[in-house]
């Protein structure tokens, strides 16, 4: 191995810790020239009871908030997962916002608020590593439209009519709602939530900017890569300190032995977890509608990462690496150690 995986969490927040890095790269995939940016925390405590929620990468660019997640394991809820990281992104900025005086209920007297209008628009990029959702495009982008928007949409009703005048007429007043920006309405659809999504990226024969990112990021994964695979990288900005920064001499020992400690469980985990889609895809299917295919999965995963714990565990894994590896809470793996014991398979 010359270069360490890009797309696992630790190299991928390594590399992406330095700003000017990661400027770069939200300038290729976002297409925009980025005159400022700064770092934020990335992680943080919503409530005091709440539990710690950390993202991978988190930074204000031009006015927007923006979040970079990496995923790379199989996980049957990363679009609600993402959904709430997305509304996290604009819910953590109440910390930041100014304070106003705003007239209070008694004479004379004003009350403190926060300052709303001050609130960026957030844009969640979410790097997909495998999984590409069923979709064949290299990136997906979510925003909060009008419900008008969809209606003229998906109703067979406007469109069977076959009407052309009455369909332009139809979508000018689409595009009204759409373009109504009273009291900053046009803040609700600068917001994104985008899946980008590597597999689709690299087997794209039409090139953009941000494809040598995703290609690199491949090419890294292969555990026997060599310094060969990477000279064409050598010519372009930013790679060869990113290759420097990852490279294997250049690693820790507490590095390297996360690399092997990796490979080992995203081995072990993916076994189980193939296993039990395949089961439950079988169990759904012969139900024979999409709810029981659904179902179907969800309950495999859910005894997959069950084994994958209590095979961890058993290998002498802490309970903290375990939440981290799998990404589940601390909480839900002690409560599956809890009962494998009651249940003698510990």
């Amino acid at each position: 191995m010359y270069l360490a995986p890009l797309n696992y969490d630790r190299f991928f927040k390594k590399v992406f810790s330095h700003t000017h890095i990661a400027k770069a790269f939200l300038e290729d995939f976002l297409d925009v020239e980025i005159t400022e940016i700064t770092l934020l925390d990335k992680a943080k405590y919503l409530t005091d009871d709440a539990a710690r929620v950390e993202v991978d990468f988190r930074c204000k660019i031009n006015g927007f908030n923006i979040i970079i997640e990496m995923q790379q394991w199989y996980k049957p809820d990363v679009v609600k997962r993402f959904y709430l990281y997305h509304c996290l992104s604009t819910a953590l900025q109440l910390e930041e916002l100014p304070e106003k005086k705003t007239p209070g209920l008694i004479k004379d007297k004003r009350s403190k608020d926060k300052n709303y209008k001050k609130v960026m628009p957030a844009i969640t990029l979410v790097w997909m590593v495998d999984d590409s959702l069923h979709f064949k495009e290299n990136f997906i982008g979510y925003i909060t439209a009008p419900e008008k928007a969809l209606h003229f949409l998906e109703n067979p009703a406007i469109w069977d009519k076959g009407d052309i005048i009455e369909l332009l007429e139809m979508r000018k007043q689409v595009l009204d709602v759409i373009e109504n920006k009273h009291k900053n309405l046009d803040f609700l659809r600068k917001n994104r939530l985008v899946f980008m999504f590597q597999d689709n990226i690299v087997k794209d024969d039409k090139f953009s900017k941000y494809h040598p990112w995703f290609e690199f990021a491949e090419k890294t994964r292969n555990k026997e890569n060599e310094k060969d695979d990477f000279k064409a990288y050598q010519q372009l900005d930013l790679f060869p300190e990113i290759m420097h920064i990852i490279a294997k001499d250049n690693l820790a020992k507490e590095e390297l032995a996360y690399i092997e400690t990796e490979d080992e469980n995203i081995k072990l985990v993916n076994i189980f977890l193939q296993d039990e889609r395949d089961y439950g895809f079988d169990e759904g299917f012969e139900e024979g509608i999409e709810q029981g295919i659904e179902k179907g999965i969800e309950k495999g995963i859910e005894q997959g990462i069950e084994k994958s714990v209590i095979l961890l565990f058993k290998n002498g894994k802490s309970k903290i690496d375990i939440s981290q590896w799998l990404e589940i809470s601390i909480e839900n793996v002690i409560d599956i150690v809890e009962k494998a014991k009651k249940e003698g398979l510990l």
